[in-house]
């Protein structure tokens, strides 16, 4: 085994997170889902839900039969939700070509909706034991600074470099644990700002350290400005206290979500208000800002109380009147869930 696995196994089985719900058991299912989850987001805010996506949907076969606004509603919060999408589509795909089952095969796992080489390589490595590496956030993060290498890790010049050093250092022995080490270490000694190199096992070899580079490495993506873009959110509630949900269509943010109806501005979300139902008065509510990865929207919420609903809703299946018990069971954008609590 090389220096490099020897050493981070030896702190892994001191210090390494062995009490993770996917780890018990650490079947492929639990991995899979945990892996996309983790995608962008913290073990600390993926643990509950995991927890309650499995207790819904325990296994492959009932995420692959569940109804899309279910596994949305489950997913609700976390956020990049054609994650949630593609786990439903992968899982129909096994359960019509694979006998029920994400495949060993990794090619045959890699080509599967929302999956790739690193998420299939942590399955394979983690659930079965083979021998395939990870390249996720925290594991470029790590050898970035250990070998020193410069460049933003997203660009495939870098990227290409940094798999090649990934699978040289991945041993043949005690995969699935060097796997969940190596994520350990960049999420709780090698990270972002103010890594604890003092306590880091693989400090003696790590390039970033002995430069004084820990700060500048990994090196940052080179930046743009981010657009902001306005809009109005049209809260229309009933005397019942129902709110009328549009289902967002299937491209751009929030695709197949159901939201509230939107206008570019105060004037044209009068008409679409007038449009959906009877309306009187309108209240703004206080706006705010949602940040996406790529832009910034400006959220300006206008309140339609007592509002009579026309005919068409009755008839478009993408609009529904919908109480607060029926909407918690829907999948809806977080900030939109967030507002309408805030009611």
């Amino acid at each position: 085994m090389n220096p490099f696995a020897a050493a981070l196994l030896a702190w892994f089985d001191e210090h390494g997170r062995k009490d993770l719900p996917w780890q018990h058991p650490r079947d492929a299912y639990r991995v899979w889902l945990s892996e996309v989850m983790l995608q962008q987001t913290q073990v600390v805010t993926v643990i509950p839900y995991f927890q309650r996506f499995v207790a819904a949907l325990p296994g492959l076969r009932d995420l692959a039969v569940a109804d899309e606004d279910t596994v949305l509603a489950l997913w609700s919060g976390l956020g990049y939700y054609r994650r949630a999408r593609f786990l439903q589509r992968a899982a129909q795909i096994c359960m019509e070509k694979h006998h029920g089952e994400l495949p060993r095969d990794f090619d045959a796992l890699a080509d599967l909706p929302g999956i790739g080489r690193s998420t299939a390589g942590a399955i394979l490595a983690q659930a079965y034991g083979l021998r395939f590496p990870i390249l996720d956030g925290n594991v470029k993060r790590v050898l970035t600074r250990y070998l020193g290498i410069h460049g933003h890790p997203g660009q495939s010049a870098v990227e290409k470099v940094l798999w090649q050093h990934a699978d040289a250092l991945t041993p043949a022995q005690r995969t699935a644990d060097y796997t969940q080490a190596i994520m350990d270490l960049g999420a709780t000694l090698c990270v972002r700002s103010k890594p604890l190199c003092e306590n880091c096992p693989l400090s003696a070899g790590c390039v970033a350290r002995r430069d004084g580079l820990t700060a500048q490495l990994p090196s940052a993506k080179p930046t743009k400005a981010v657009p902001t873009r306005d809009t109005v959110m049209l809260i229309l509630r009933d005397a019942k206290g129902r709110v009328l949900l549009e289902r967002r269509g299937e491209q751009g943010v929030w695709s197949g979500l159901w939201s509230l109806p939107e206008a570019r501005d105060q004037d044209h979300a009068w008409r679409a208000a007038q449009s959906f139902a009877s309306i009187d008065d309108a209240q703004a509510l206080p706006s705010f800002v949602h940040v996406f990865s790529h832009y910034r929207l400006k959220v300006e919420p206008l309140l339609f109380d007592g509002a009579t609903a026309q005919q068409r809703i009755a008839d478009n299946p993408t609009l529904r009147w919908c109480n607060p018990d029926e909407r918690a069971a829907l999948g809806l954008p977080a900030p939109v869930r967030t507002l309408l609590q805030q009611l």
